[in-house]
């Protein structure tokens, strides 16, 4: 049986629990405003003891405080699949948007670089500032998510994020570019946290596959769009023009947007209490200032606690961390490969990064049928064996095993067939088992932090497992056109190559010995 190593929980439960949601709950950037209801919860008086209650008004609470059955119309699980669909594409449509927004820039920078007069470290912060402000998603979104619900962190974070577009590709100082840019992206990255939320709140573990690979896919796919987009806009319209593009998309998305409805159960039930004219049952968390503080503890102070004090935390933040910096880091070495060797065009050059996006939908299906092969039958003969369900997180690194060696192995080929001698192919074809192999170890990476640490301890872990991703996204471009100035292609990509080997062994060691680390954890962790 399944426990964690908590006195205080019910630890069927929780594994029962764990092992039917971590597949959409692992896919957050840190989730804390679903897992908030963890603390609430705690050990209260039941509101149906009063003997003052009468029956009516004791039917009437239970409506408040639960759903009415598996039937209720007001479950978004029982909403029509037309309604649930459409509540899918939604944050799908917003993270592509966002991470797209990231790196439709990076074609510009060049002029950025001649019309304000900076070098080209300079010019490219308005890249890492943005990835930066995206890397705090998780502490804005939470907040407003758990006291106001989702669809408002949808309808009023966008709008924002696009003001800041604006003004950024109004600037006519670098300074006012660096600051709206990052507060675009700031402003841009509440839907990222909140988007996987969603799809939990209205899919049942067995339907759930299918809208949390399209979500995970987004923060992979919308970044090797951009290039492809802006490098055209750059090279005929000029660099303000790589910022338009962003408000093409969020401008319809939002309008698409406008038919949601609230999924989150706790302001759905809030809302059911006041409709029926009833006060909604107390608190039994904290609230005011207390709640705020528990909240930004989960997605800040926690985090950064768990990257120093958990190996698992740690090494899985490092090795996720560094792909995606390294795929960030792409956007300053493929102009200086398909612009510098091949003599492409910007415009042409952008369209190099198709092939990244190609990979991360290779790899998205990947994971989810690995995870279907091998976790599901392990979850299967759990329920065979009386165990309830109850699966050992290792079983979930599969996908990252083999997406390890995807990744040397396309930094490599990419690194030594990156000259005028080659043909221009084999280059773009060397990013795909890289961007294949990237997005398998994320996907895997979050479903085993998740099933290690349970709901709560598990979205401050993905939160630091973010912190990390977004952090180092943000400076690896500052010094990747130096290093390859200074080393040459070859040898420049080849040192990623080699990092990426020293990392590889990470899921599997994490594979054979994760048992026994996961014994000596400062926190709940899940025995199984």
């Amino acid at each position: 049986m399944s426990t964690y190593h908590s006195s205080s929980d019910s630890s069927q439960e929780k594994a029962g629990k764990l092992s039917s949601n971590n597949e959409v709950t692992s896919a957050v950037e840190g989730k804390p405003d679903d897992v908030v209801d963890v603390a609430e919860k705690g050990q209260g008086t039941s509101l149906d003891d009063s003997p003052e209650m009468s029956n009516k008004e004791k039917v009437l609470q239970r409506t408040v405080r639960d759903w009415t059955g598996p039937d209720d119309p007001e479950n978004p699980l029982n909403w029509p699949l037309w309604q649930r669909i459409y509540h899918t594409t939604v944050p799908g449509l917003f993270g592509f948007a966002v991470t797209f927004a990231s790196s439709v820039y990076t074609p510009g920078y060049p002029e950025v670089e001649k019309r304000f007069n900076v070098s080209s470290t300079v010019a490219l912060l308005p890249l890492s500032l943005y990835v930066l402000g995206l890397a705090f998603g998780p502490v804005l979104a939470a907040p407003i998510s758990e006291t106001l619900g989702r669809r408002v962190v949808y309808l009023v974070s966008a709008p924002i994020a696009a003001l800041f577009t604006l003004g950024a590709g109004f600037s006519n100082t670098f300074a006012s570019l660096v600051i709206t840019r990052f507060f675009a992206g700031f402003f841009g990255s509440p839907v990222l946290a909140v988007g996987a939320g969603t799809i939990v709140d209205i899919w049942a573990p067995v339907y759930r596959a299918a809208g949390t690979a399209a979500f995970l896919l987004a923060p992979f796919l919308g970044p090797a769009m951009g290039p492809a987009v802006g490098g055209f806009a750059a090279q005929y319209k000029g660099w303000r023009w790589t910022q338009w593009p962003i408000l093409f998309l969020l401008v319809p998305v939002y309008l698409y947007s406008l038919g949601m409805k609230e999924t989150y159960k706790k302001i759905i039930l809030q809302k059911r209490a006041k409709r029926l004219g009833i006060p909604p049952p107390p608190r039994m968390g904290p609230s005011g200032l207390a709640a705020v503080k528990f909240l930004i503890t989960v997605t800040l102070f926690r985090p950064i606690n768990m990257i120093f004090t958990e190996p698992i935390v740690f090494f899985f933040s490092l090795y996720v961390g560094f792909n995606f910096s390294v795929l960030f880091g792409f956007f300053d070495a493929f102009p200086i490969v398909f612009e510098g060797v091949y003599h492409f065009d910007s415009g042409f050059s952008g369209l190099t990064f198709l092939s990244i996006g190609f990979g991360c939908c290779l790899g998205v299906p990947t994971a989810i049928i690995v995870n279907r092969l091998r976790y599901h039958k392990e979850y299967l003969k759990s329920h065979k064996d009386g165990r309830g369900g109850a699966v050992a997180p290792e079983h979930r690194l599969y996908a990252a095993m083999m997406g390890s060696f995807g990744l040397p192995v396309g930094l490599f080929w990419f690194a030594w067939t990156a000259r005028q001698e080659v043909h221009w192919i084999s280059p773009v074809l060397a990013t795909v088992p890289f961007a294949w192999g990237n997005i398998c170890v994320f996907t895997s990476a979050a479903l085993y932090l998740v099933d290690v640490y349970g709901p709560l301890n598990g979205a401050s872990a993905l939160a630091a497992n973010g912190l990390v991703r977004y952090t180092a996204g943000a400076v690896f471009p500052l010094f990747t056109v130096q290093m390859y100035d200074r080393l040459g292609i070859a040898w420049a990509t080849s040192l990623f190559g080699f990092l990426s080997l020293t990392m590889l062994p990470i899921p599997w060691v994490l594979f054979k010995f994760g048992r026994q680390i996961r014994k000596k954890s400062h926190f709940d962790t899940i025995k199984a």
